[in-house]
């Protein structure tokens, strides 16, 4: 099943997130995807179920490392 990267600014006071949703791995893999991608995007960011928010507008590196990583991207 394909991740989904997408951005949101809804509920959140017209701040830019970008969301990682629909990732099939346990919970540890998805912290240490979370802490990868918010080294190369430089920016903050949370994860909670199988979803990861990364501040800021960073669709296009985000599916790219994904990408490299061997993920399918939607």
């Amino acid at each position: 099943m394909a991740i989904n990267v997408k951005l949101d600014t809804s509920g959140r006071r017209g701040k830019t997130v970008t969301m990682i949703s629909n990732i099939q791995h346990n919970p540890q893999v998805i912290e240490k995807l979370e802490k990868q991608l918010k080294q190369k995007c430089g920016a903050g960011g949370t994860s909670y179920a199988k979803t990861i928010e990364i501040q800021g507008d960073h669709v296009d590196k985000v599916r790219n490392f994904l990408e490299s990583e061997g993920y399918d991207v939607k």
